[in-house]
Formats: structure tokens, sequence, C-alpha cells
């Protein structure tokens, strides 16, 4: 009997999991507020609700480098500009991870990492891997590279 009992769960499991997937598209189309379309929507809305550790990859272009932090962990740091305008200070962890040395201004740079809001337009950082396990390993990516 253990197998049917198995099988029943399972069923169940899945119509629950129809149920929610159903109730969710429901509310999309009763106007509720959707989910942004894109992670620069995502962004956008974060900086907009001033809203904080939001995990979250996307791209941007450089349009300026800031000399390193050198207080505590080493980061290099440098602005990003998103297609949508808003602007980013990537704060990246020199001291765990590749530092970026053939970055221009004008590249781009695709990033994974948990962005926090400030005024100017907010702070990407965790861009680097977790040496304890504990945190989604972020990274940068630039002309073909991978630094974590």
């Amino acid at each position: 009997m253990k197998p049917r009992r198995s099988k029943i769960l399972f069923v169940l499991v899945l119509a629950l999991v129809i149920l929610q997937y159903g109730y969710q598209r429901f509310r999309y189309w009763e106007g509720l507020p959707k989910e942004p379309a894109s992670w620069a929507e995502q962004l956008e809305q974060a900086y907009e609700t001033k809203r904080s550790s939001l995990q979250i990859a996307g791209r941007g272009e450089v349009m300026k480098l800031l000399t390193d932090d050198l207080q505590g962990s080493r980061h290099q740091r440098f602005i990003l500009q998103i297609p949508t305008g808003l602007t980013l200070l990537v704060s990246h962890n020199i001291d765990l991870a590749p530092r970026l040395d053939s970055l221009q201004v004008g590249d781009t740079i695709e990033f994974f990492g948990v962005y926090e809001y400030n005024d100017k337009g907010g702070v990407i950082h965790w861009t680097h891997h977790d040496p304890q396990g504990r945190h989604p390993d972020g990274w940068l990516k630039h002309r073909g590279r991978t630094y974590q």
C-alpha cells in the first residue's frame, strides 16, 4: 500500500502546485501588480521603492572608473549605467576575486550580485564566490572572462 500512498501524495502536491500557478495567473489578469518583465525593470523598481538585498543578474556600460576602496576588504569600484539610464556603483571584492585589470570606460559588464539601494542609484556587491558557501556566488563577466 505504500507505493499507492506515494502516488496519492504526489498527485496532491502536483494539484497544489497547479492551483497556486493558476491563482497567480488569475491575480495577474485581475489587474494586481505584475512581476517586472526584465532585470532592468526590477532594478528600476527596487530603486523607486528603496528596496535592498535583491539578488540579480544584469549588464551595463562602464561610465566611470573609481579608485579602489582599500579600507577593510579591498574593492575595485566603477559606475555602470544600465539600459534604463539608472547608474549603479559596482563594488567588487578583489580580496576574494580577481581584479578586472583591462576594464575601460565604455566596456560592457555583465553581473550577478546583490543590489543595495542608495539615493544615487544603488550598489551591486557580492560579485564574487562565497568561500564559506552560505551565499549564492556572484560574478562579473568582461570580454568573455568570468571574474569570481
